[in-house]
Parts: structure tokens; sequence; C-alpha cells
């Protein structure tokens, strides 16, 4: 297993360097000058060119991008223009909020969406499914940012059940409560597409292994049909839908950019929506790099589990 593990890892090194490529040439491919950006009203000639110099932008791309890669290999991404602080160390503390939304939204989808799946499953055809199938499709359809202002509007607005932004409350709180308060609404909107797709895809491989012989053996031998459902069939079938968990880990991560922005999350995504306005170019690629390097450590997490739980694939 170790073996396996560390060839994974091998394997991750490439998709890495190619992330660090595609990040660097977008944002050099973004219009706009970013020392004007900067600069603002004091944008003259001089204080433009200056300051090309002072960032290196006055270099030609190759060289930018060997720069900014040797400095990244030795842990420095840079200093941000706007926030004029180290970029690691902002990305890692924005990145740690946006940890605990995408962590909780990624429980919640794997949880309600597998349970979902199993009951469709069993109950095809049946009320039970038909029901789960349309929530499902209105979940998938309605699209996150549209349901993040509709849970505003109902639950922090209306019935003020729940505050309708921010991670903990301006004045006083901070604690676990707090938290969980202001976490409900972004993590439950962040997770219902989520939710969907892998209640969709565990119903599929439900239906797939109970049409199996060894489940009807099973059944033949007069097994209970929950231990028959709960140790047979789902274990054959939680195989397939692992690497679905782990591909919804980084679309969790990924629409926390948006999410974030509806509920003024302080995580990575807010983050960076503030640093292309600004047009904050270190700063943006470190937090994308972050994200993409997350992305990919999580789906070779899930290949792992996979792996765990079937020894055949190695």
């Amino acid at each position: 297993m170790g073996a396996y593990i560390a060839k994974r890892l091998l394997a991750a090194i490439p998709v890495l360097f190619g992330l660090t490529i595609i990040v660097f040439l977008i944002m050099a491919m973004i219009p706009g000058d970013p020392a004007t950006a900067i600069l603002g009203s004091y944008a003259t000639p001089e204080n433009v060119a200056k300051l090309n110099r002072d960032l290196g932008l006055d270099k030609s791309l190759p060289e930018q991008y060997v720069i900014w890669l040797g400095n990244l290999f030795q842990g420095d991404l840079g200093r941000s223009y706007s926030l004029n602080r180290p970029v690691l160390d902002e990305v890692l503390e924005r990145f740690s909020a946006t940890l605990i939304l995408a962590g909780t939204a990624l429980v919640l989808c794997s949880v309600f969406g597998l349970l979902a799946g199993i009951v469709s499953a069993v109950r095809q055809y049946g009320w039970a499914d038909k029901i789960i199938t349309l929530l499902v499709l209105m979940g998938i359809s309605t699209p996150s940012f549209f349901l993040g202002l509709l849970l505003i509007l109902v639950f922090a607005v209306k019935l003020r059940l729940f505050p309708a932004s921010g991670m903990y409350a301006i004045y006083g709180g901070g604690d676990l409560p707090d938290l969980f308060q202001h976490l409900t609404l972004p993590a439950l909107t962040l997770s219902v597409v989520a939710t969907g797709v892998v209640a969709r895809l565990t119903r599929t491989a439900m239906l797939e292994v109970l049409r199996q012989d060894y489940i009807r053996t099973a059944r033949a031998k007069g097994l209970p049909e929950r231990k028959v459902i709960c140790k047979h069939a789902f274990k054959s079938a939680f195989v397939s839908v692992v690497p679905v968990i782990g591909i919804q880990a980084g679309f969790v991560i990924g629409g926390a950019v948006y999410i974030e922005t509806v509920f003024q999350w302080p995580g990575i995504g807010s983050m960076l929506v503030k640093a292309i306005a600004t047009r904050d170019l270190l700063l943006v690629q470190g937090g994308v790099l972050v994200v993409a390097a997350a992305y990919v450590l999580f789906n070779l997490l899930a290949d792992v589990v996979q792996t765990l739980i079937d020894p055949r694939l190695r």
C-alpha cells in the first residue's frame, strides 16, 4: 500500500507543475496594468515604470515565471500589494475558513447523498424514489448563489433564525455555537448540488449491485433485508461512489468562491474576488494554486480510500 501511495504522489507532481504554468499564464493574460491599478490616481508614467521594476513586471513572462517558481519552491509566494503582507500567510489564514465551510458541506452532501441514494434504490419506482428524484433534480438545477440568497431572505430576514453573513458575530460570540449558527446557511447552500450528484450516482450503483447473483443468494438464505442492504449491497456500491465524493470535495472548494461572496464568509473565495478587483496578481496566483493543489490532494485521498476498500484496484 505504501508503494501505491508513493506512486500516486509521484504522479501528482507533474499535475501540480502544470497547474503552476496554467495559473501563471491565466493571470498574465488578464487585461490591464497591475501597477496602474495599484497606484490609482498616482499612476504617472514615472511611478508606473518604477513600480513595474520593483515588482519585476518589466521582465519577460518566462523570466517572471522562473522567479515566481523559484520562490515557490522556497515556500515564498511573494507579498500582497494590496494587503502589504506575505501571500502565504494570508492564503493559509483564509484557507482555514474555507476548509471549515467546504468540509462541513462535504460531510453533509456525503451523508444525505448516500442515504437518499440508498433509499431511492431500495424503494425503486415507489413514492420515496419519486420524491427523492424530484428533490435531487431541483437541487442540481437551482443555481447555488440564487439558493443562498433565497435562504438568506427566508431564514435570516423573515424568520431571523440564522445570521445572514460573516463567520462570527461582530459583537461578542466567537465560540463554537456562534460558528455553527453562521455556518448553517452557507454550508447547506454549498452542499445542495453535491448532495444531488452523490445521491444519483449512489442510486445507480446500488441498483446495479442489487441485481447481482450474490445479493439474490443472500436473500435466499433468509438474511434480514437490512443486513443485505447495509452489509453486502452498500459495501460494494460504496467503492464506486468514493471517487465521486472525492470529485465533489474539489467542487465544494471551488464553489466556495461565490458562496463566500454571497454570505461574506472570510475564506479564500472572497479573498480571490477582492484580489482580482485590485489586480493583486501574486495573491490571486497563490490562492488559486492552493485551491488547485487541494483539489488534486482530495482526489488522491479518494483514490487511496477506494483502494483500501477494494484491494483489487491496486
